[in-house]
This record gives C-alpha cells, sequence and structure tokens, in this order.
C-alpha cells in the first residue's frame, strides 16, 4: 500500500472553514418559535361570549308544569308556535311581545327528531335575543 498524500496545511485550514460555515445554529430558530408562541397565547382569546347557558336537571327532578307555557315545535318542515306554522323572525317578535307583558314567561322548544342541533341553537338564541329568560328544551315523544 501506498501512503496517502496528505493535503497542504492552507487547504486543510480551508475546508474546516468550510464545515464551520455551513453549520447552522438552531438556537436562534427556538428563540423565535418560542416568541411567536408567547405572542399568540397572549394575542388570543379563549372565551366565548355566544355561550346559552343550559342546565340538565338533577337525578329524580319532576318536569314542570307545561301549563302557560308557549310550546315551539322546531319540525323538518319548519317552526309551529301552538301548532301554526311561522317564521323564525315572526317567532321572536312574539315571544318578545309575550315576555314583555308576562317577563316570566316560559319558552318550550320540541326538535324533532333528526332536526339538526344547529337550527335548535338558532331558535334558541333568536328567542334569547328576543327577551326570553325561562327556556327549556324537551324531547319529541
Amino acid at each position: 500500500m501506498q501512503p496517502q498524500a496528505s493535503a497542504p496545511p492552507s487547504l486543510r485550514l480551508a475546508n474546516r472553514q468550510a464545515r464551520r460555515r455551513t453549520s447552522i445554529s438552531l438556537t436562534p430558530l427556538i428563540d423565535v418559535v418560542f416568541i411567536l408562541l408567547v405572542f399568540f397565547m397572549l394575542a388570543s382569546s379563549f372565551l366565548d361570549w355566544r355561550a346559552i347557558d343550559l342546565s340538565a336537571p338533577g337525578k329524580g327532578a319532576v318536569a314542570p308544569a307545561m301549563e302557560g307555557a308557549m310550546l315551539v315545535e322546531l319540525r323538518s318542515d319548519g317552526l309551529r308556535l301552538a301548532g301554526q306554522s311561522i317564521t323564525l323572525s315572526a317567532l321572536a317578535e312574539r315571544v318578545g311581545e309575550k315576555v314583555r307583558q308576562k317577563p316570566d314567561q316560559r319558552v318550550v322548544i320540541r326538535p324533532a327528531a333528526g332536526i339538526v342541533l344547529q337550527d335548535a341553537i338558532a331558535v334558541l338564541d333568536a328567542l334569547s335575543a328576543a327577551g326570553a329568560r325561562d327556556l327549556s328544551l324537551t324531547r319529541s315523544r
């Protein structure tokens, strides 16, 4: 075997410097990611201001009487108030009038089977905006 010829010292020094220049430190990158994380955590809001409060009855709770309550049926063919077809805006207006006359007016919403939850939430939201405070959901028979 022949001994390998070694490179001149100036070439070895140039190779070491080239290798040093190509290495990238990850520390500044980690610092930037951390700063962005902190910024977005402080800039974000995790509160939902449009939440609807629902409370489930406890075990053995007796359902309140339906006497005097307004029954809103949410069906696949639309809304019904006391058996009559009605639009959402007209429903909100009529419930708003009733609540102004009687502030503790109870409104019961009965969604039919197969109704999308978002539709029921839209009705609850509209009635809440109309001033109804005693809202109840009941299941269809």
